[in-house]
């Protein structure tokens, strides 16, 4: 079909409709989610979450890296703290149960399920220097775009800049640090492996699939993830996770005494 003229190419457009291919949006997500998406090795995907929803991501082939950036929707200048994260919490491999901090504090999503040998919170996503220096092109368009560009195109869709990312958390493809301070790359978790957030408030979420910055193997190697949000309830004080440590009950109960103040919880 000739698209060089204006009614060829409406034409050509509109015969498009339909098309189903592995890696994209299902819309409308159905089956009571409220987004269903496949994203493939090298793409990004992002939304606003209401507060109690569950994000389930699932590796399909068992060679995803998915960097995850978590936003206030309501006040995006509230963000994921990764160093806080860590740090509050005691614990730099993040599994079930453990609680993603904002800057301020508060708890903007908690880990429901998610294996801690195959999380990584040291080592970033990749550059736009370093997948060039690598694989000669780490543009967000090249058949080798790095984690940040990447990132840069899902923050400018909820109205953020490149100057709004800070640093992320990747799951399924963990590392361990060792007695010297050097990073090991562990490698996948496997085909079919699966972490779930669930929202404590209302979030944008931005993901990245891109090969880990560790990846030794030569080839840019990164499969497609599935995404799947699903509405639900958040923790709650009746919960166990709630009053699991002492560091963790004052987070969510700075989380509650904010959503409070602003008619939320």
């Amino acid at each position: 079909m000739s698209t060089a003229t204006t009614a060829g190419a409406r034409e050509h457009a509109r015969a498009q409709g339909g098309t189903v291919v592995e890696c994209m949006p299902t819309i409308p997500a159905g089956d009571g989610l409220s987004w269903a998406e496949t994203v493939p090795g090298g793409g990004y995907a992002g939304k606003r979450l209401a507060r109690g929803t569950t994000l389930r991501l699932t590796d399909l082939y068992g060679d995803a890296c998915v960097s995850v950036l978590l936003f206030n929707a309501d006040e995006p200048w509230e963000r994921l703290n990764v160093a806080d994260t860590v740090k509050v919490l005691w614990q730099a491999y993040i599994g079930e149960g453990h609680l993603l901090l904002s800057d301020q504090g508060r708890v903007l999503a908690s880990v429901t399920v998610g294996a801690q040998d195959r999380s990584d919170t040291f080592c970033g996503t990749s550059t736009l220097t370093s997948n060039t220096g690598r694989y000669g092109d780490g543009s967000p368009h090249s058949p080798t775009p790095a984690g940040r560009e990447l990132f840069t195109l899902a923050a400018a869709k909820h109205g953020l800049t490149r100057r709004d990312l800070p640093p992320c958390i990747s799951f399924f493809q963990g590392v361990r640090v060792g007695d010297d301070g050097a990073c090991t790359w562990l490698g996948s978790a496997g085909a079919g492996a699966i972490v779930e957030l669930r929202a404590e408030m209302p979030l944008i979420v931005l993901l990245a699939n891109v090969p880990h910055p560790l990846d030794p193997r030569e080839a840019y190697t990164c499969t497609p993830v599935r995404i799947e949000a699903r509405p639900g309830l958040p923790t709650a004080p009746a919960d166990a996770l709630w009053s699991r440590t002492p560091e963790g009950e004052r987070a969510l109960l700075n989380t509650a005494d904010y959503l409070t103040a602003r008619g939320i919880a």
